[in-house]
């Protein structure tokens, strides 16, 4: 049967069944490996027989880190934006091309609906100075769209404007408002160094990443100091990246949850084919938004997948311990 790109962009935001996950997944899968010349060639480089590939665990992940050396785009599709990600000095960054924004704005929407409820019950506080003193960063066009559909005048990015920000808080409180404060956690660090403060009607999502600002702290130092800042019960986390177009979010304790086009596997280390869809080992993420790229992908992080599909994130390999890149060196 010929694949319906228009079914399946609408089906994969209506998914109800591990059932449902899985048959989307493999036909993205089939679409991916005959349209797409860079992860079909990875499957061929692996002697992947793709007639024999009939569940998840069967699949080839491809490693994210395929983004810095190549456009990995399905063929006859055109850019409409192109997300980088951050990287230190003399670093290769990654280049996702996103052949439709809108498919990225439904997924980011369903994903916040589907935790959150509607952005217009928000007032959205952006304080992201490391990705908006740069262009290309998915997280700001996330956060800007979610700031136009909150709807409310105090809705925006703080860059180093702490005072203003401070001040918006203090207003939003007093009208009992509820609010969202998404912020790189060295930023969110910076501004609870300076102001303490009672949220009761606030919720505090880091993105992670200390970004070369300041020292790294573990996950669990890092909430407990903004949690006794801010005076909230617990901090929220969003986990995405440049190469995604699907988040997954954690309400507390680090154990995050997947949005209805997401989903996590853990690979054995030392076996990236070896997938398994619980248990500890390194991250693979299935991103069925990621249709006219590659959705599924072998990333950096270490981690554990539960048995309810949550997951949690304990590190990150070094860069010499990625393996299948030197498949297609440039």
């Amino acid at each position: 049967m010929p694949f319906d790109i228009d079914r399946y962009r609408k089906e994969i935001f209506t998914i109800r069944t591990a059932a449902d996950f899985e048959r989307l997944s493999l036909q993205a899968f089939y679409f991916q490996y005959m349209n797409n010349p860079v992860y079909r060639k990875y499957c061929d480089l692996l002697y992947i027989d793709a007639g024999a590939v009939n569940y998840i665990a069967d699949i080839p992940f491809m490693p994210v880190e395929f983004f810095k050396t190549h456009k990995v785009l399905c063929d006859g599709r055109d850019t409409e934006v192109i997300f980088t990600s951050s990287s230190t000095t003399g670093a290769v960054p990654s280049s996702h091309y996103v052949a439709d924004a809108d498919l990225y704005r439904k997924a980011f929407t369903a994903g916040f609906q589907q935790f959150y409820g509607e952005p217009s019950d928000f007032c959205i506080l952006g304080l992201l100075p490391a990705y908006l003193e740069r262009s290309g960063s998915s997280l700001v066009y996330m956060v800007d769209e979610l700031v136009r559909m909150s709807d409310d005048s105090e809705s925006g990015f703080f860059l180093h404007n702490h005072d203003e920000l401070y001040d918006t808080i203090c207003s939003l409180e007093k009208r009992g408002r509820k609010y969202i404060l998404i912020g790189v956690s060295f930023a969110l660090l910076d501004f609870a160094e300076r102001y303490k403060l009672n949220m009761q009607h606030g919720i505090v999502m880091e993105t992670g990443g200390m970004k070369g600002r300041r020292k790294e702290m573990v996950r669990s130092e890092l909430h407990s100091v903004l949690m006794e800042s801010f005076g909230v019960h617990s901090i929220h986390s969003e986990y995405g990246m440049t190469e995604l177009l699907s988040q997954a979010y954690s309400q507390g304790d680090g154990i995050y949850s997947c949005s209805r086009t997401m989903k996590v596997l853990v690979r054995e280390p030392n076996d990236p084919l070896a997938v398994h869809t619980t248990g500890s080992g390194a991250i693979n993420v299935v991103d069925l938004a990621n249709i006219y790229s590659c959705s599924f992908l072998q990333t950096s992080d270490l981690g554990q997948v539960f048995d309810d599909g949550s997951f949690s994130v304990s590190g990150r390999f070094d860069s010499a311990d990625v393996r299948g890149c030197n498949l297609m060196v440039v």
